[in-house]
C-alpha cells in the first residue's frame, strides 16, 4: 500500500518524534531523583547512548517506546499498514541496534535495565518503578 502523505507531510510528521526527554523517560527520572539516585542522561560514550546512566551502580536503563523498539507481544506495538516492509526493517535494524548496545555494555561490566513504555501506563507504572528500585541495588 503506498504512503497516504506527500513526501514534505512524512518528513514533517517524522520530525516531531522525540528521540530524548519522552514522557515514559521523564517519568522515570523523575521518579529516580525523588529517590535520590543520581544520574548522566545520553552519555554518547557508552554503546546506544543509554537514556539514564547510574555511575555509582554501574547500571544503564533503556526507556523504550513499544512500538519504535518493536515489544513482542505488546498491544502498543502494531506494524503499521502503509509501507510495511520499510517499518518493518526499521523496527528490525533498531532492534539489533540494541541487541548490539547490550552486548558491548555486558563485556564492559554494565547491567542493564530495559523499561518499556506499556510498563509506565498508568495500571502498571507503579509497580514497575518498585521493581526497578531493587534491580537498581
Amino acid at each position: 500500500m503506498a504512503d497516504v502523505h506527500t513526501n514534505q507531510q512524512r518528513s514533517f510528521n517524522m520530525s516531531r518524534i522525540k528521540g530524548k526527554d519522552t514522557k515514559p523517560e521523564m517519568l522515570v527520572r523523575r521518579f529516580l531523583y525523588t529517590n535520590g539516585f543520581r544520574y548522566k542522561l545520553h552519555d554518547k560514550n557508552l554503546p546506544g547512548k543509554p537514556d539514564i546512566v547510574l555511575p555509582k551502580y554501574r547500571t544503564v536503563i533503556f526507556v523504550h517506546g513499544c512500538f519504535w523498539h518493536g515489544h513482542t507481544n505488546c498491544k502498543y506495538f502494531v506494524v503499521p499498514k502503509t509501507r510495511t516492509q520499510w517499518w518493518t526493517d526499521k523496527i528490525n535494524g533498531n532492534k539489533a541496534n540494541d541487541e548490539k548496545a547490550v552486548k558491548a555494555l555486558k563485556k564492559d561490566g554494565w547491567k542493564i535495565i530495559n523499561v518499556w513504555e506499556c510498563e509506565l501506563k498508568p495500571a502498571k507504572v507503579e509497580k514497575t518503578l518498585n521493581a526497578l528500585l531493587k534491580k537498581i541495588s
